[in-house]
């Protein structure tokens, strides 16, 4: 029989699943649906297809990064009420970001929040796993940005070099055709990069109420779970966010659009293999912005980009306070 508490828990981690799937997955279609490479709806539903696929992927290296979310970040036993606080503080963070059309980290917003209702928990520092959040979440934080940065720069000055004698009609066609594979590539390294989260979450949940043994793996039940959440979330789309990254950072075109998404699904995926909780916003975000400045600095919006930046570096310290409010109030109640 599964206590009140646990089910809010779950209850609130299938909600935060859902929001990631319109918040963060229309950043994974944005470049297709505004080069007009697909129409909306058909990018939608293809995407969230895709995003099911990848976070039902059961190899190891996909569960790693889960693993860091459900043991990595903390080392004390965390009772139920402070995991639904860090949901709670990370949805909260979420909606207000989709409101405001700021394409924030659904990742980090979980990860921050987490560790600032454990703190509040444990009224100590020495709790969280800092060498973790460091390796895991600070690092890959300003390195898979900068990877898309250099890889999308990179290869959209190959593409120049490659298709400068076509015709623009013609390139524009073979770029069309390859911005739908690449499309997809990026939607399923979104489900195997993102949905692990929750998964990981759940589990730490799991574990906490007794229902898992410690260091347990993630139960397949959850898997399509969350599988099925955030291609539900994705199927609404997720148009506020959709247009800030599709045309608020540079003019896209075809070529841009496959060369950032190409670029993105790269980072994403390496970063997956090394357990690295990163976000789809910024590496996507920055890979156009490497692609975009090949045809000089000035076609960047490079006002828009800083106010992105300073979504990115406010997210953890905001939600960690999110998710200490959360936990107080929780323990007042309780």
């Amino acid at each position: 029989m599964l206590s009140p508490l646990l089910l809010g828990v779950l209850a609130s981690a299938i909600v935060f699943e859902f929001i990631n799937g319109f918040h963060d997955t229309a950043n994974t279609i944005a470049t297709t649906v505004y080069t007009r490479a697909l129409p909306v709806r058909t990018a939608i539903l293809m995407s969230a297809a895709m995003n099911f696929i990848g976070a039902l992927t059961s190899e190891k290296v996909a569960e790693k990064v889960a693993m860091t979310i459900a043991h990595g970040l903390v080392n004390v036993s965390l009772e139920l009420y402070v995991i639904l606080a860090a949901l709670l503080g990370a949805i909260i963070w979420d909606l207000a970001t989709w409101w405001f059309s700021i394409p924030s980290s659904s990742s980090h917003a979980l990860i921050g929040s987490l560790i600032g209702a454990t703190i509040v928990f444990t009224r100590t520092t020495s709790t969280v796993e800092w060498g973790g959040v460091a390796e895991k979440v600070l690092i890959p934080l300003f390195t898979s940005p900068l990877i898309g940065l250099c890889i999308g720069f990179l290869l959209m000055k190959l593409l120049l070099e490659l298709f400068a004698y076509w015709h623009p009609a013609k390139a524009s066609s073979l770029f069309h055709k390859l911005q739908i594979a690449s499309s997809l590539v990026m939607s399923y390294s979104h489900g195997n990069n993102d949905a692990q989260k929750t998964m990981g979450i759940i589990t730490l949940a799991l574990i906490a109420a007794g229902a898992l043994p410690q260091g347990s793996g993630v139960p397949m039940w959850v898997k399509v779970t969350c599988a099925a959440t955030m291609a539900l979330g994705t199927s609404i789309g997720g148009r506020r966010i959709m247009k800030t990254v599709g045309n608020g950072v540079t003019k896209l075109d075809s070529a841009l659009g496959f060369a950032a998404q190409v670029s993105s699904a790269f980072a994403i995926e390496t970063m997956t293999a090394l357990g690295a909780p990163v976000s789809t916003t910024q590496v996507l975000t920055t890979s156009i912005m490497g692609a975009g400045s090949v045809r000089g600095t000035k076609k960047v919006k490079w006002g828009m980009a800083g106010s992105i930046f300073t979504a990115w570096v406010v997210t953890l310290p905001a939600t960690m306070a999110l998710g200490g409010v959360c936990a107080l109030i929780i323990e007042m109640i309780l």
